[in-house]
């Protein structure tokens, strides 16, 4: 039975109805579709809307009805949504009396409250998610503080750095990213329940008990506001995207540090796969997969922002679209952090070749200038002299840390055997101490920072 048939004298057109039809993957929300009914109808029992006979005739109708779907006694099938889907039951279940739970609300408030309390859910999931990857990163990082590596801008060698520091910036991204999750939930947790179609309603709600039951935090001022808002599933989205976008450009990373040209990271074989033709392939898969699902999620971003960019208030069909988006990105990220805290957990680093690469490329080169700076000479001027050293080396076939003091001291006089110390990547990291820099014992408060950080989530 269709809810709103009594208008019509004609049955939907078949394909009309195939296009029209949300079933198939709104019933996804069949939980919290059930909760808020049960909470609704609870507050018209307690403003006397209904009686309470009637209230616990429909409350135990709609618990049977989780109960038969979460055995898998009940099949979600035969109605256009899942409010139809469950309201049919309920009625074949408690007759004429079951009529009288939708007193008071439309589809319109009772979808949105359905996609708050779903997102509610999968923000707590997302931000206990997070939170495990932020810690295996750190616990990665603490084993890693003295591992030395190059630290890249423009994908060229820059300056030495640690594995540990590496590590810790991406712990750092992820906490922000779990902060934003928790952020964006205050907007979420927030009940649009009574604001009808769009005007409200005359009966005599209580719409902040309803609220207390759903443990909302609040309800929405306008009703109009309630249920046309999808801007916290838009900031939900947003936030999703950002995560996912943080898990490619790690991932990224990891693709070329396995490659032979690297060879920072062994891959794990559980982790890994090969090839159906080159038997000597171990391929980063997963990595390659956390990449590309990236777009996926901030493809659902962007579908979101269509649908709702050009629409009028209050609720528009449009809005139907709304929820697939959220239910692929839920799923996308859930998977992608399991994956890659597992991932992580498992993964190796080639400690020697990070070792190695530290001192290539030059990335001593401010180590040089510092030194001169630090003996009088205008950095600018030191930038300078240390870019004619460089120069040297590169036609002389040197390293910064093979060269001579007496080599050194042809460029300045303010050169002396110190430089030969201040040029090794161990020495260079050791310098830089200070908050937010690379040097072990800084590392040990920036861990320390990131656990209370996790603790905090």
């Amino acid at each position: 039975m269709k809810l709103w048939s009594g208008r019509f004298t004609a049955e939907l057109n078949e394909l009309a109805e195939l296009f029209n039809d949300s079933l198939a993957f709104d019933r996804t929300m069949y939980r919290q579709d059930i909760a808020g009914s049960v909470a609704h109808c609870k507050m018209l029992g307690k403003c006397g809307i209904i009686d309470a006979k009637e209230r616990d005739a429909i409350c135990a109708a709609l618990d049977g009805i989780l109960a038969d779907i979460d055995d898998g006694k009940l099949e979600i099938v035969g109605a256009e949504d899942i409010h139809s889907f469950v309201e049919n039951e309920l009625v074949r279940r408690a007759g004429d009396v079951g009529k009288k739970l939708h007193t008071a609300r439309s589809r319109n408030d009772q979808v949105a409250t359905d996609i708050r309390l779903y997102l509610r859910d999968c923000i707590d999931k997302t931000v206990a998610l997070l939170k495990a990857l932020a810690r295996a990163l750190t616990d990665k990082a603490d084993a890693e503080k003295l591992t030395a590596m190059p630290a890249y801008t423009h994908m060229q060698k820059a300056q030495p750095t640690t594995l540990g520091h590496y590590l810790c910036a991406y712990a750092n991204m992820f906490v922000r990213d779990a902060d934003r999750f928790k952020d964006c939930r205050k907007r979420v947790n927030v009940l649009p329940l009574g604001s009808g179609a769009c005007a409200s309603t005359t009966f005599p709600i209580d719409r902040e008990y309803t609220a207390k039951l759903l443990g909302f935090d609040g309800v929405t001022q306008n009703s109009l506001d309630g249920v046309s808002d999808r801007d916290f599933a838009i900031e939900y989205l947003s936030c999703a995207a950002q995560t996912m976008l943080h898990l490619s450009r790690i991932n990224e990373e990891f693709v070329y540090w396995s490659g032979e040209e690297f060879g920072f990271i062994a891959l794990p074989d559980e982790y890994s796969t090969g090839s159906s033709i080159m038997p000597q392939k171990k391929n980063p898969d997963v990595n390659e997969l956390l990449r590309g699902k990236s777009g996926r999620v901030v493809g659902d971003l962007v579908t979101m922002l269509t649908v709702m960019k050009g629409l009028p208030l209050a609720y528009n069909k449009d809005m139907q679209e709304d929820k697939e988006p959220l239910f692929d990105a839920d799923a996308t990220l859930e998977l992608s952090l399991r994956v890659f805290t597992a991932f992580i957990n498992k993964v190796g680093f080639n400690r020697a070749a990070l070792n190695a690469a530290a001192a290539g490329g030059y990335s001593c080169a401010t180590e040089c200038a510092d030194y001169l700076a630090s003996r009088g000479l205008p950095f600018r001027s030191a930038h300078e002299v240390t870019g004619r050293i460089v120069l040297y080396c590169v036609e002389n076939g040197k390293t910064l840390q093979n060269m001579t003091v007496e080599e050194y001291k042809q460029f300045s006089p303010l050169f002396d055997g110190g430089i030969l110390t201040a040029v090794q990547p161990q020495s260079a990291i050791a310098r830089r101490n200070v908050i937010g820099g690379c040097a072990p014992s800084e590392l040990d408060r920036q861990i320390a920072t990131l656990r209370a950080e996790c603790d905090r989530l």
